[in-house]
């Protein structure tokens, strides 16, 4: 069986700023802020959420499945998931348009600025969900705003049990249109960041949250671990120490992978959890979202290390 994901498949720029942005921002003038940074190191690599986590997802012995629009220039991306046997049947290419395109600049306190292009992304809402796919599990990624509330209501009208990750695509949904794919779906996972504009938005406090959904809420917090929130419990998910820091490109999405991998097996979820944390680490030991490298007997053997058991079957 098939895991589908349903995202975005995009250009990365990564670019590497050697200061920091705060030294170069003056608070007093950010309503007319024109600022500069010279970025002497520049790296183009394949990205997207769905590109990135089923990377990781196919690294680890999964099935994943893309769900993706993408424009005319995509022919490099294309023979990059061919290498992988990455399956391509829902990866629509729309002639006229570009693929997404981010531009992401990186201090030396691993902040982010980022600027992003949609491009044919915004089409992958004609792309339908039915129970007739093959799929055992989903996610629904950052995608076009059409695309995330469409997917949404499919996999739930399905019954394909699914993680809801609204990532940088949180800003552009109500707070009710929020509520309605969180009930929709069995899993909602966010960073910190997007837990306090999630709750603002829908004015409700983590375990109202938690009570919503089959499965549960994960709030990820990069070096400090991560939060689980399951059957009226909270768990803490340590991190696991990287070697060194190069680049947190694409961390979040390992992290996801490790859990979908996790979930779609039956593990428990605080196991699905660690395998999250263990691939988040060795991501952000590399540059760009797709240039680490691990095979399923290594991973096997750094989860009894990291956290004194055996990883699940």
């Amino acid at each position: 069986m098939s895991v589908l994901i349903c995202g975005s498949l995009a250009y990365d720029n990564i670019m590497v700023f050697p200061e920091r942005f705060k030294d170069h921002i003056l608070p007093d003038k950010t309503h007319m802020l024109n600022v500069a940074f010279l970025v002497p190191e520049l790296h183009r690599n394949f990205g997207g959420c769905a590109g990135n986590i089923a990377y990781s997802l196919k690294k680890l012995g999964g099935n994943p499945l893309p769900m993706a629009c993408v424009g005319a220039d995509f022919d490099d991306y294309a023979q990059h998931l061919d290498a992988l046997e990455i399956d391509q049947r829902h990866v629509r290419v729309c002639d006229q348009l570009w693929t997404a395109q981010a531009y992401i600049t990186t201090d030396i306190d691993d902040n982010q600025i980022t600027a992003f292009h949609p491009g044919a992304m915004n089409e992958n809402h004609h792309q339908k969900i039915t129970a007739d796919l093959g799929l055992s599990f989903g996610i629904v990624a950052p995608d076009g705003k059409q695309a995330m509330l469409d997917h949404s209501a499919q996999f739930n009208a399905a019954g394909i049990p699914h993680i809801f990750d609204p990532g940088q695509g949180l800003p552009m949904f109500s707070g009710d249109e929020l509520i309605g794919m969180i009930d929709n779906a069995n899993w909602l996972t966010v960073n910190s960041y997007e837990w306090e504009m999630l709750k603002k938005k829908t004015g409700l406090a983590h375990d109202q949250i938690a009570e919503r959904l089959d499965g549960g809420l994960i709030v990820t917090h990069g070096g400090d671990g991560s939060e689980l929130f399951h059957q009226g419990q909270r768990h803490m998910i340590p991190a696991v120490r990287p070697a060194r820091i190069a680049d947190p490109t694409g961390c979040g999405d390992a992290f996801r992978a490790g859990l979908l991998f996790g979930l779609e097996k039956g593990w428990s979820p605080l196991d699905a959890c660690r395998l999250g944390s263990l691939l988040g680490s060795i991501k952000i030991e590399h540059s760009g979202p797709q240039h680490h490298d691990f095979s399923p007997r290594e991973i096997a053997r750094r989860f009894k290390d990291e956290f004194g058991q055996a990883m699940p079957d």
